[in-house]
């Protein structure tokens, strides 16, 4: 596919993301608090539905080791806004660890207020770790699914960052696991960039590590389960036809 019809599929698909975001997130505003999780997981298959226009198919695999229901703690790698849409449509009643900026924006900031989402300071030190714990236990106590990005900010593909001891710190407090999660969306997806690459979007949903670890375990566990996932060790393949196919939608 040659650089000019990418330019031109993504930014087709720019008005589709972008268009679908204004008017339901309009829609959003007058919907009771406790429909919002269910509405944005309807959102998220939007996003998904109009990835054909740019050539991308999403595979997910481990989905047997993602319990459906009672408190879970997801750790995944960031590489794109696609990671944070997801998980809205993986699971029944999702939060995520948010960064504040997110609550200015007009429109989908109210929505994140009004369904509850963990949103900290990054630059609040001491004040935003007793937040988050705080938060966290909250949401994991209520039975929901708690998302965290233990990298902290979009990583590029091909490259790694320090992970954040949060996860840990709040795996400590719940008394509970931790599910990793391996990506490579920024292969057809990278943060920050307009462009689209027609491909598969990978998801490797890992074995689950065990509750007890101590921070330093925990955060090797997580480091060696995102090194040793199979997506990063088998190539990936450039998907140059327009397919309307979702690949690993639950039923």
């Amino acid at each position: 596919m040659g650089m000019a019809m990418i330019w031109l599929r993504s930014a087709l698909y720019a008005v589709w993301f972008w268009g679908t975001l204004l008017i339901m997130a309009s829609i959003g505003q007058l919907l009771p608090g406790g429909w919002i999780p269910a509405y944005a997981g309807m959102w998220a298959r939007v996003v998904e539905a109009g990835l054909w226009i740019v050539g991308v198919r999403v595979e997910i695999t481990g989905l047997d080791r993602l319990p459906q229901y009672g408190p879970v703690l997801i750790a995944s790698q960031h590489q794109s806004e696609f990671d944070t849409i997801v998980w809205h449509r993986l699971l029944r009643d999702c939060r995520y660890v948010v960064k504040t900026e997110l609550l200015r924006l007009p429109l989908f900031g109210r929505l994140i207020r009004r369904s509850v989402q963990i949103a900290v300071d990054r630059a609040g030190g001491a004040a935003t770790m007793r937040k988050l714990l705080r938060d966290g236990a909250a949401t994991l106590a209520a039975g929901r699914q708690l998302v965290i990005f233990p990298e902290g900010t979009r990583v590029p593909l091909g490259q790694t960052a320090p992970l954040q001891p949060g996860v840990a710190a709040m795996a400590a407090q719940a008394g509970i696991g931790v599910v990793p999660v391996a990506t490579d969306s920024g292969h057809c997806w990278p943060g920050k960039s307009f462009l689209k690459r027609p491909g598969v979007i990978r998801i490797e949903i890992c074995h689950p590590l065990p509750p007890g670890l101590t921070r330093t375990a925990l955060l090797a566990g997580l480091a060696e389960a995102y090194r040793a996932a199979l997506i990063h060790n088998t190539p990936q393949h450039v998907d140059n036809s327009v397919g309307s196919g979702i690949d690993g939608l639950p039923s």
